[in-house]
């Protein structure tokens, strides 16, 4: 009940956001050729060119409102919070004012310790409105000094049962923020107001505020029943400071202006999956502007631009983090990943090898040089690095599956099918059953054609435990065909097929498999099929022999060169 509430109240939100992100209506102008080239690289989140193009368009005619408002939009999608501001003021000084503009000229007389303009914001009572203006007026509030305003403000957003829970968590932090730990603690640990559902960085918070009252003991056990349901880099780094007796300040939200960053954060999360990314994006940048060391809104941010293809500004949101945060591996490995998916393959290798250098004390570090080196067919280094990856992890950790596995795969591209059959083994020592270890190997064991029983009974396993994965019922198929199985290989290379229905491999299977059952017109369908999917040239080209001159004649002509580089050798 509560969620589907809040989710009206996010249609309400983001309605309005909608109206101040609408695009502007200036072609009829005669603002043609800048206002569509500005709309043509909003629509594919260029907001670099977009911003370049509004600002022509504003130069023409600098009295339209709308055109301001795509703007401000785009200049904050670029990170440019200082180009919107400048337009956003001049849209309030011509008379115009909504959401977007307001946020911008709040975050930037924040971001300058300057709280009056935000003190002002109207309670407004439709969407997620007065979660966002009753928090940030209640920090405003706290930022001017009013203590006992703020906590009336934090209290006026708990009256609303949607957001009590939010309320309740920022009148936390901002009790720890001018030092009433004790205050924070009743709040954050459930004494106040029955207990609070927190974040990661809500744990964060918590621990730091017990560490002030000299409960470190606490502190750990909290983090650790954390950390053990996953990975969180300023967990650990908080752990293993408190593990150290190492003192620790609480400085996770320590003025109003880092409050309001995290209103501003925490609606972001809202946000995301429920909105459109850019509109995220919106909440994110305000958040960076005002603590440029806000980590987990640096890297989220960073991921949203990664997932618009917006790899230029991705890779500056990653590499503004700071090298003495907790997340900056997270941050370079996102960088890497960003550059390779630019095509810039060898600058995300340099990345990953200049963080192996750095934190080579890091097994995730080694294991995702060796992931980037293995994409970019650095077989041998990609060994290296999966070797040290588990050289780091120890003998004991059963996460070292996937380095196996990993490295087998490798092992295998460069032809050491003895050295991939034992990493494939260990890793299914510590994985029984896997489907995609037993899958592989098997496959491998196929096209080796040894031990071809027993791959079988890998694969068959494979497929109970993962039935609808399509190159594994692909791999099922064509084991019964280079068993002589041809009959039981129909139905599940047809299964492959309909599963892959546009991979050229499993397509040309099924091709080889018709053919072998007598389906000859079937298998030259299939193999036109394969060839229309673009497999690789040498796919390709033996394809297009069984077209000329069928599958019969082709493994006849294979079977002879076999034959006579056997005799060679």
């Amino acid at each position: 009940m509560i969620k589907t509430r809040i989710q009206r109240r996010l249609t309400g939100l983001l309605l309005t956001l909608a109206a101040s992100t609408a695009p502007a209506l200036a072609a009829e102008h005669g603002l043609a050729g800048p206002y569509l080239a500005a709309r043509q690289a909003t629509i594919s989140s260029d907001y670099t060119e977009a911003s370049f193009y509004y600002r022509q368009a504003i130069a023409a005619e600098p009295d339209n409102l709308l055109l301001k408002e795509s703007a401000i939009v785009t200049l904050i999608g670029q990170g440019d919070i200082a180009g919107a501001a400048e337009v956003a003021q001049q849209h309030e000084d011509a008379g115009g004012r909504n959401q977007i503009v307001d946020l911008v000229l709040d975050t930037v007389d924040v971001a300058a310790g300057k709280f009056d303009r935000a003190a002002l914001e109207s309670p407004e009572t439709t969407g997620l409105a007065p979660l966002l203006n009753g928090l940030t007026r209640a920090w405003a509030l706290l930022g001017q000094g009013k203590m006992s305003d703020a906590s009336a403000a934090f209290d006026s957003v708990a009256k609303i049962e949607d957001f009590a829970s939010f309320a309740h968590y920022h009148k936390a932090l901002a009790l720890a923020s001018v030092g009433d730990f004790e205050g924070a603690h009743n709040i954050l640990g459930g004494d106040a107001h029955g207990p609070l559902v927190l974040s990661v960085r809500g744990i964060e918070a918590h621990a730091q505020v017990l560490a002030q009252l000299d409960r470190q003991n606490d502190a750990i056990e909290l983090l650790n029943a954390t950390t053990a349901n996953g990975f969180s880099a300023e967990l650990e780094d908080l752990k293993a400071k408190l593990q150290s007796g190492e003192p620790v300040a609480y400085d996770f939200v320590a003025n109003a202006s880092e409050g309001i960053a995290e209103v501003y954060f925490n609606l972001s999360a809202v946000l995301d999956g429920r909105a459109a990314p850019e509109h995220v994006l919106l909440y994110l940048r305000m958040a960076q502007h005002i603590r440029p060391d806000h980590a987990p809104a640096l890297l989220m941010a960073a991921e949203i631009l990664e997932g618009m293809g917006q790899f230029d500004l991705a890779t500056e949101s990653y590499a503004s983090l700071d090298a003495t945060s907790p997340a900056y591996v997270l941050a370079e490995i996102g960088r890497a990943n960003a550059l390779y998916s630019d095509d810039r393959k060898e600058a995300s290798v340099e990345v990953l090898t200049a963080l192996s250098a750095s934190h080579g004390e890091i097994a995730m570090v080694h294991s995702t040089l060796g992931d980037m080196l293995s994409r970019t067919d650095k077989n041998q280094e990609a060994i290296e690095a999966y070797s040290r990856a588990l050289q780091l992890n120890g003998i004991g950790n059963r996460n070292n599956w996937r380095l196996f596995y990993a490295r087998g795969i490798v092992k295998e591209r460069e032809d050491d099918f003895i050295g991939m059959e034992l990493d494939f083994r260990k890793a299914l020592e510590l994985a029984p059953n896997q489907p995609d270890i037993l899958n592989y190997l098997g496959y491998s064991l196929v096209e080796q054609r040894i031990k071809l029983p027993e791959a079988l009974k890998m694969i068959q396993t494979a497929v109970k435990e993962s039935p609808d994965s399509g190159y594994i019922t692909d791999s099922l198929g064509w084991i019964y065909y280079r068993l002589g199985r041809f009959e039981d290989a129909v139905e599940p290379m047809e299964r492959a097929v309909e599963l892959l229905p546009v991979d050229p491999i499993v397509n040309d299977h099924l091709g080889d498999v018709y053919w072998k059952v007598g389906r000859e017109r079937e298998a030259e369908f299939q193999w036109k099929r394969a060839l229309s999917f673009k497999p690789d040239e040498a796919e390709a080209k033996r394809i297009r022999e069984k077209l000329a001159r069928g599958l019969t004649a082709v493994l006849e002509d294979e079977a002879k060169a076999e034959t006579t580089q056997t005799a060679k050798e």
